[in-house]
């Protein structure tokens, strides 16, 4: 899951919300110099990852990934699963994706000095070119891929990526769509929230 999904997965709790998203950031035993709810979100990261990594669905996706990025196939697929959480954000949020991620944003200033400094350097560039919400679009995706590629050992497979993912795109839909309630459910078994979904009584 990358970060939309992971934000999203947090439930309404900002300070779990804030954890979760810098949770590839903090290391180890360093989870527990940050409050509470914070330090939950840095966890459910951690779980998150792991059962996203271990599903069947998600590695049937990445398969088709391997001919261009190898190991860092999974990568890719969170990517791509970000952009179908924001496709698809209408049937699994009763708030439209502007305001979720602007209110995310405020979230992240607002708790600035509590971030690692990695998540310093790029807020600025998140917050301003709408990154969250540009998930949306294949441009977007792109966008971010190339991004990755510069900053990062992400093999130098952007025009891949989005071949397959052009070629492959109901299959990846669908495999999401199969894939998002089942890793709902789990992080509502972990935590102490409920996710607010369309259509789901509270």
């Amino acid at each position: 899951m990358n970060y939309l999904s992971h934000i999203y997965l947090s439930g309404d709790s900002e300070e779990v919300k804030l954890g979760n998203f810098i949770g590839d950031f903090v290391k180890g035993q360093q989870f527990q110099k940050y409050p509470p709810n914070v330090a939950k979100g840095i966890l459910l990261h951690r779980q998150i990852d792991y059962f996203t990594d271990t599903h069947s669905i998600v590695n049937e996706c990445i398969v088709k990934l391997r001919p261009g990025f190898g190991k860092y196939s999974g990568i890719i697929i969170d990517i791509f699963f970000d952009h179908f959480l924001a496709v698809n954000w209408h049937h699994y949020s009763i708030e439209k994706l502007p305001s979720f991620t602007k209110r995310f944003h405020a979230v992240l200033l607002s708790n600035f000095f509590q971030l690692p400094s990695q998540v310093k350097m790029f807020l600025p560039f998140l917050i301003q070119n709408k990154r969250l919400q540009s998930y949306g679009s294949l441009e977007g995706i792109e966008k971010t891929l190339g991004i990755m590629v510069q900053h990062s050992s992400l093999p130098s497979e952007v025009e891949f990526a989005m071949k397959i993912l052009g070629e492959e795109y109901q299959f990846f839909n669908t495999s999401f769509n199969q894939f998002f309630p089942e890793i709902i459910s789990f992080v509502e078994t972990k935590g102490s929230f409920n996710i607010v979904r369309p259509g789901y009584e509270y």
